[in-house]
């Protein structure tokens, strides 16, 4: 398979930025065995620790699948934080509101979180095919006006402050959360359906007339234009979906993890599925793999701090390290292509 292939690449990238990481970790006086040792160990360290890297991982997911079917139609979704926060209320908001049943709850929740994200995807979307807006100007900004909309929510004297401690709403009925798979860690079945919209997303990309369309958009859309597809439309449908599955992304840490929302509960989740996208070459299952990487490193950087080896801005940088040697080429080929293209639309 094409995108087995492609890992080669990626992996050598991955040892790299390790290499140079160490390099830093010396020249910052501190050990590099001891370093490396938790972070693999607060990553991959045992079940638990395991568990808490697919904690990590299933936001990244739904902001990894979010990105990469933008992507295939030739769009730059970096509103998903936004799309992502959205979808995170939307969820909270039915999971406390409502009185269901307790499958039954928990989709709603989900679709409630979906939608909304949809919608945020939608309105760059829109803009994008219809206006030429520029959608990573749109999304962008979108993305902040989502994240202070929610804050003022739950702030105090906001319609949805629901403790005098903290910037959160109530807790949601018992009957809308996703079960835990393992006492005592926060992995939920939020990662079970983030891996079965992977593989529905995969379905839709490679086997549909529809992501047949959204590929050949993104390839070359005069040529897709020529051959009778609207492109236009599916400029539309690519960020709404974008921003569905980021909205899921939301619903599913707020059903599985957090129980209610929180303002600025995510350390950078949006952001995290850019890389994620990049780093599975916009495939939806090397998504599973590049957000399982990522949540490792998110875990294992915590277990560094935590264990006293060395200050958590040197486990950011490891961080940054591996998701930049990784992501920088791709980034690369992506605007080259972004400028050759706009070229050819100019000469036209």
């Amino acid at each position: 398979m094409k995108w087995l292939k492609d890992m080669g690449p990626v992996v050598g990238a991955i040892l790299l930025a390790l290499a140079v990481g160490a390099i830093v970790t010396v020249a910052t006086g501190y050990s590099v065995a001891a370093v490396f040792r938790e972070l693999v160990r607060g990553a991959f360290g045992g079940t638990y620790q395991f568990a808490q890297t697919l904690t990590q991982a299933t936001p990244i997911l739904f902001t990894s699948l979010s990105f990469l079917i933008a992507f295939r139609c030739g769009l730059f979704n970096i509103g998903a934080e936004g799309q992502l926060y959205l979808g995170a209320f939307a969820a909270a908001w039915a999971g406390f509101t409502f009185r269901l049943p307790p499958v039954l709850h928990t989709v709603v929740c989900l679709l409630f979180g979906a939608v909304f994200g949809g919608i945020w995807g939608l309105i760059p979307g829109w803009l994008r095919a219809k206006r030429g807006a520029n959608e990573f100007v749109t999304t962008m900004m979108l993305s902040y006006v989502a994240i202070y909309l929610t804050s003022w929510l739950v702030a105090p004297g906001g319609p949805y402050h629901g403790t005098q401690w903290a910037n959160q709403t109530v807790r949601i009925a018992t009957s809308a959360q996703f079960p835990r798979l393992m006492h005592g860690a926060q992995l939920s079945w939020g990662i079970v359906v983030g891996v079965l919209i992977a593989f529905i997303v995969w379905y839709l990309l490679f086997r549909t007339p529809r992501g047949y369309e959204l590929r050949a958009v993104g390839q070359n859309p005069l040529a897709a234009e020529y051959g009778g597809i609207n492109v236009a439309r599916n400029m539309i449908l690519a960020l709404t979906l974008a921003g569905a599955l980021a909205g899921l992304g939301g619903a599913a840490e707020i059903l599985g993890t957090h129980r209610r929302f929180i303002e600025n509960f995510s350390p950078g989740y949006g952001w995290d599925g850019i890389a994620g996208g990049l780093i599975a070459r916009a495939h939806p299952i090397a998504a599973i793999f590049a957000a399982v990487l990522i949540g490792a490193l998110r875990a294992g950087g915590m277990a560094i701090d935590r264990a006293g080896v060395a200050p958590a801005d040197l486990a950011a940088v490891i961080q940054g390290l591996v998701i930049f040697f990784v992501v920088a080429p791709e980034l690369i080929k992506y605007f080259r292509r972004l400028v050759s293209r706009r070229a050819k639309l100019g000469d036209n």
